[in-house]
């Protein structure tokens, strides 16, 4: 008799379900994310945030919580209730780095975390000072070659995408330069403006103004193709250096064990959202590369990226504790 009313009470909430994901939400969604105010995370959430509010006619509230390489944020969301009302901007580290970075973490991404939908990626940058003498990618080659190990590259810390894309393309070029990391992008980017430091990679959202103010000299992108905003600066793939395509991305997950109706119709007006002329506008302006999919998309990219970072950092013995 207790199963049939197990049966009898899923039953009657799964005939429930859509009518639930139509009449949600009814309240705020609070959207979780593991970095401060004012960087390239938070501009992506209060940007996309914003629409999503309008299209959902509930606010959307941001809530910094920032540490650990979004650690943090990660184990706050994955404790919370899965009814939809919570969201968190998951990234390259939350989703791939961290459980290979970190001997104990505090949530699983394929344990605790559902996938809704990617939403837009930094191209990274190989940058120079603009006092350098350095002004190509085989120079710097070169150069590096001549004094192994006597050089060092800034990035903003340890397991980062800026520190990562580097390991990747030492490895591939057969390269020995020394790691210089930091505590945030912020100083890493003065001390190579300022000369103190030779090298390091950038994302697109914290490297262009430096760049377009002359004060660093892009030699190349990780990504794909050239980007828009510097049409002049090649790709890394065009030097003849393959297989080394990096982007700091960033996507957006729920609790695992959110009902998938709302899993859906939150991924279907996070697409919209992103799509959108203004928000798409915005964004590229800030120099990221929009590309809005849904959760299937999103875990498959994961699992694509999983297989090429976690040999890696395995093999390089990068460690965050």
């Amino acid at each position: 008799m207790t199963a049939i009313r197990s049966f009898a009470f899923a039953f009657t909430l799964a005939l429930g379900l859509p009518a639930l994901a139509q009449e949600f939400p009814s309240h705020p969604i609070r959207w979780l994310v593991g970095f401060p105010a004012g960087g390239g995370t938070d501009f992506l959430a209060r940007t996309v945030g914003q629409q999503l509010s309008q299209q959902l006619g509930q606010p959307v509230v941001i809530d910094n919580k920032p540490g650990a390489a979004g650690s943090i944020a990660a184990e706050t969301a994955a404790r919370s209730p899965a009814d939809g009302y919570t969201v968190l901007s998951a990234d390259n580290a939350v989703l791939v780095y961290n459980p290979v970075l970190y001997k104990k973490l505090g949530y699983e991404p394929g344990r605790d975390f559902a996938p809704v939908g990617l939403m837009a990626r930094f191209p990274l940058i190989l940058v120079v000072p603009s006092g350098s003498s350095i002004t190509t990618v085989q120079q710097w080659i070169d150069e590096v070659k001549k004094a192994p190990g006597r050089m060092g590259y800034a990035s903003p810390g340890v397991g980062t995408p800026h520190h990562l894309a580097m390991e990747l393309i030492k490895q591939r070029l057969g390269l020995f330069i020394l790691h210089v990391p930091y505590r945030g992008a912020a100083p890493a980017v003065q001390d190579v403006v300022g000369g103190q430091v030779p090298m390091m990679v950038v994302e697109s959202a914290g490297g262009l103004p430096m760049i377009k103010a002359g004060k660093l000299r892009p030699l190349a992108v990780f990504s794909a193709k050239r980007m828009a905003v510097l049409p002049d600066v090649p790709t890394f793939s065009e030097l003849g250096h393959r297989g080394v395509e990096v982007y700091a991305w960033q996507g957006l997950v729920v609790p695992k064990a959110t009902p998938a109706p709302l899993v859906s119709r939150l991924s279907v007006e996070l697409q919209k959202a992103v799509a959108s002329p203004e928000v798409k506008r915005k964004l590229m302006e800030f120099g990221m590369e929009v590309n809005p999919s849904d959760a299937n998309l999103m875990a498959a990219y994961t699992s694509m990226e999983t297989s090429l970072w976690h040999p890696l950092i395995k093999q390089r013995g990068i460690r965050a504790d």
